[in-house]
């Protein structure tokens, strides 16, 4: 048999053996599911009090099932490189070690966090019913997964290689495109500078952000009805991972412009969309989301923030926080109570208020608002603020869709794309991780050798490669769910969940690899950290986005 007879051969039983791999997993969750549903529910109903009780049982659940779908995403993967032909070496020791070490994870143990594990018995499940899902095919693809000899081939192809993202084939020409553009910009405008931004807490450039809005950041899926490209979801998450690469203050730049275009796109006036969309698309107009409140988090329904129509303006008073960028802002898109017999969620009412741009001495030049800056760890560039509104005035023709009461609904429906281009951040950010882990190692000499050369160092290289790899097959499947139509907030938050948990593993990987020097302000990688930490919390912590998706897995509605 020739070699390319036998790489065709090796290739085919691989996808198969992924598929059964596959349909494994899913059984177990459908068991976990079922054993799962026995503690919280009742006549058919999950019960609140039962669910907050079990919420070790139904959290682990949302990590299965985000575990399952990672497997699911590499047998697909896998499946289309080889029908492309794009399937080399280094793509198939991706996928051997993630699916490897997933299976493995789900029968010994997934981590929640560091000091949080789940396991079976968690669920319900014996040791013998997990073993009796696992035919002896699955069993030996799991043993020959992520091995020691797998990971150091991985670290070797990828040095090989002189490039440290892998696993991103797959991709149309377009997106490739997009891809390199951003790559090249980030490379050259935003790499070298990243360092300063952070440790001098300086906001990100005016001209790097008109540079973005001249390469279409800002209006990549707005429609080309109102000056945006046009584009679709994957495109916003090639875009967000290339940039975060650089600096993930210049990858969120553009959350805020698609959080407000979506809500525009999706519960505006014709009005409103004709007058805001070209505007957001062009950087014209720089938006900022004012949703969070004191002691509120992401119990929305306890927002307290008012507006109270009076004529031709609504007037807002009360206190928002963790507010990003709205010194520079233009347009906030402001969620307040318009209704305050109408408590929870009803009352709720979205504004597109306007506002002047401010600067570090007069942050809020207009009346009835003003400011103090929350200083953080990372995720610098364009500061965290605290807002109080005392009679701020908002035109009453600028409350979106011209009705009140459906802020929360409108809300609800950016969510995806919201937790999708986070992930995307995530991937970014772990990416940019693993770029110094690799250089460094390569470049440290210790005991005769360059640290890359040590297993415990090479070990942690390809295993953020992988995970890597995992969180961008988990992020583009939601994007494409999105732009096909369907609902995704299953997918968006297991991409969600899991991206943030591989930022922040390879960050701290990474300081490891680099020993005391990473610890030190000079290195980038200790900014990396930083940043990275920040993904766990915002767009829905961790526990929260676990939370959502066990209550769907358990409503049978997925």
């Amino acid at each position: 048999m020739s070699i390319a007879a036998t790489r065709a051969a090796t290739e085919h039983e691989l996808v198969e053996l992924a598929r059964e791999a596959s349909a494994a997993v899913e059984a177990l969750l459908a068991d976990a599911i079922a054993r799962v549903r026995a503690r919280v529910m009742v006549e058919g109903h999950v019960v609140g009090r039962l669910f907050d009780r079990e919420q070790r049982a139904t959290h682990g659940l949302a990590w299965l099932a985000t575990n399952v779908e990672a497997v699911r995403q590499l047998a697909a993967y896998a499946e289309r490189m080889v029908q492309e032909g794009t399937f080399g070496e280094i793509e198939e020791h991706l996928v051997r070690i993630g699916i490897g070490e997933c299976i493995a994870q789900i029968i010994g143990g997934i981590p929640m966090s560091q000091g949080e594990l789940v396991r079976p018995m968690d669920l319900g499940l014996s040791a013998a019913q997990v073993a009796a899902r696992f035919n002896p095919g699955v069993e030996g693809l799991v043993a020959s997964g992520n091995t020691a000899e797998r990971r150091a081939r991985l670290v070797e192809l990828m040095r090989a290689s002189h490039g440290a993202t892998v696993g991103i084939c797959g991709l149309d020409d377009t997106l490739e495109s997009i891809r390199e553009e951003m790559r090249r910009f980030a490379d050259s405008e935003v790499v070298s500078h990243a360092q300063g931004w952070h440790r001098t807490n300086s906001y990100i450039p005016m001209e790097i952000i008109n540079h973005m809005a001249e390469l279409g950041v800002f209006g990549l899926t707005i429609p080309e009805d109102f000056g945006g490209m046009g584009l679709g979801k994957e495109s916003m998450c090639v875009v967000s991972e290339e940039l975060s690469r650089g600096y993930i203050g210049v990858g969120s730049l553009g959350t805020r412009s698609e959080i407000a275009a979506e809500l525009i796109l999706g519960g505006g006036t014709a009005e409103q969309k004709a007058k805001w969309l070209p505007k957001i698309a062009f950087g014209e107009v720089l938006p900022t989301a004012v949703f969070t409140e004191p002691n509120t988090g992401s119990d929305l329904a306890s927002l307290k923030t008012r507006a109270v129509r009076e004529g031709d303006v609504y007037k807002v008073y009360g206190n928002k926080t963790w507010i990003t960028h709205p010194v520079r802002a233009d347009l906030m898109t402001l969620l307040v109570r318009t209704n305050p017999k109408e408590k929870g969620y009803r009352g709720l009412s979205m504004l597109l208020a306007e506002k002047p741009r401010g600067d570090d001495k007069n942050p809020f030049p207009v009346a009835g608002m003003t400011g103090t800056e929350i200083e953080v760890l990372g995720y610098r560039g364009m500061k965290e603020y605290e807002i109080a509104f005392d009679g701020f005035e908002v035109k009453a023709e600028n409350l979106l869709g011209g009705v009140e009461g459906l802020g929360f609904k409108q809300l609800m429906q950016t969510f995806e794309s919201a937790r999708i281009q986070t992930a995307a951040r995530a991937i970014g950010v772990a990416q940019a991780a693993m770029e110094q882990a690799m250089d460094y190692a390569q470049n440290r000499v210790q005991f005769g050798t360059q640290i890359v050369n040590f297993p415990r160092v090479s070990d942690k290289i390809a295993m953020m490669a992988t995970e890597i790899m995992i969180a961008r097959q988990l992020t583009y499947h939601a994007a494409r769910e999105k732009d096909s139509g369907r609902r995704c907030d299953l997918e968006a938050g297991m991409a969600k969940l899991f991206g943030a948990r591989v930022a922040w593993a390879a960050a701290d990987n990474a300081v490891q690899i680099h020993g005391g020097n990473g610890f030190a302000l000079e290195f980038p990688v200790s900014r990396i950290l930083c940043d990275a930490r920040i993904l766990n919390i915002f767009e829905g912590a961790a526990e929260i986005q676990a939370q959502v998706i066990a209550r769907r897995l358990l409503d049978g509605t997925n």
